[in-house]
C-alpha cells in the first residue's frame, strides 16, 4: 500500500474558501472550531482565520466519521490525541479501532435488516404471481 503525499499545510484559504472548497457551510466550520473538532487556524495580519489543504483533507475526515456514527465526544477526543502528535499515535489507533468495530457490527445489523426485506420481496413477487 502506497501512502498518499500528506497536504500542503500552508495556510491561505480564508474560512469562505475553505468551506467552498470542503462542501461545508461556514457555519459548519465555525461550529467545528467551536467544538475543537479540528486544527487551529493560522491568524492574517488583519486576525483573519487562514486555512490549509490539511484542514480541508480533515473536514473530509470529520465528515466521514461522522457519517459512520462517530459521536461528537468521540471525534473530540480524536482530535485532541491527534494535536497530542507522536505520543498519542497508539490512542489515536485504538480510538478508530473501536469506531471501525461498531461500523462493522452496524453494517451486520444493516445486511441482516436487507436480507430480511428481500425475503418479503421474494414472497411478495410470489404472491403477487400466484395472483395474476
Amino acid at each position: 500500500m502506497t501512502s498518499r503525499p500528506r497536504p500542503d499545510t500552508t495556510p491561505t484559504l480564508r474560512i469562505g474558501e475553505l468551506a467552498q472548497r470542503s462542501g461545508r457551510s461556514v457555519h459548519t466550520i465555525r461550529w467545528y472550531e467551536a467544538q475543537q473538532l479540528m486544527p487551529g487556524a493560522a491568524r492574517d495580519a488583519a486576525g483573519r482565520r487562514l486555512f490549509s489543504e490539511a484542514h480541508v483533507e480533515w473536514l473530509g475526515l470529520i465528515e466521514r466519521l461522522r457519517r459512520s456514527g462517530m459521536s461528537v465526544r468521540d471525534m473530540r477526543a480524536y482530535a485532541r490525541l491527534v494535536r497530542q502528535g507522536k505520543p498519542a499515535l497508539a490512542d489515536c489507533r485504538r480510538l478508530l479501532q473501536e469506531h471501525r468495530a461498531r461500523v462493522a457490527a452496524r453494517q451486520e445489523e444493516l445486511r441482516e435488516a436487507l436480507a430480511l426485506v428481500d425475503r418479503k420481496l421474494t414472497l411478495y413477487d410470489q404472491w403477487l404471481a400466484r395472483a395474476a
